[in-house]
């Protein structure tokens, strides 16, 4: 499945950002940091009006997760993804809950299959916006939510979306924790192998 052929879903845009950073106050990672968010820009056929029955882009969204993790796999490459999260941002005559509808539970259990596994629940952050907008997608570990070193966010700017008769869906990983995240709590070397949380 790709980003392009998404049944129930007309996609007008692809994006695919990756950023390493290889150090942080002259202190090299190992192995860096590797950010990587996926955005899918979709037509919204709700805008403009009320729908009360949202399930046609609930129904989509599983191809949509599928797709999205793929490409975010061969970004992340040669990494594997430890943390994730996922967002929308949708134009402004659309309503908030159209893009939640499409980063619901089907959206998030495929995202999950996709990146080789993940027990804990994804965040999330959504808004209504004009395009030029920007969103911080909040990042936490895949296995366990309260991991304090992967507590971190992806910055998405969307330089011509949403228009807005569109939603700009976002999922964002990570491949580690923080560089020198050194303030304690649940460890993510600890809770490999744990029951729930492999």
């Amino acid at each position: 499945m790709t980003l392009s052929s998404l049944p129930g879903l007309s996609l007008r845009r692809q994006f695919v950002f990756a950023e390493t950073t290889f150090s942080e106050m002259g202190r090299p990672g190992e192995p860096p940091l590797r950010k990587v968010a996926v955005v899918a820009v979709i037509a919204n056929p709700y805008a403009g009006r009320f729908e009360a029955d949202l399930g046609a882009f609930v129904a989509a969204s599983a191809a949509l997760g599928e797709a999205m993790a793929a490409e975010a796999v061969a970004a992340m490459a040669p990494y594997t993804v430890e943390s994730y999260g996922k967002g929308a941002v949708i134009g402004l005559a659309g309503e908030q809950d159209h893009g939640i509808a499409l980063i619901t539970t089907p959206f998030g259990d495929a995202l999950r299959r996709g990146v080789g596994g993940g027990r804990a629940w994804i965040s999330s952050f959504s808004k209504r916006a004009a395009p030029g907008a920007t969103i911080d997608v909040p990042l936490a570990h895949k296995d366990a939510l309260y991991v304090r070193s992967h507590y971190d966010g992806v910055t998405v700017h969307l330089a011509d979306a949403p228009l807005p008769d569109e939603v700009a869906i976002i999922a964002a990983f990570a491949n580690r924790g923080r560089l020198n995240h050194r303030l304690g709590g649940l460890d993510a070397d600890a809770i490999r192998g744990e029951d729930g949380l492999t």
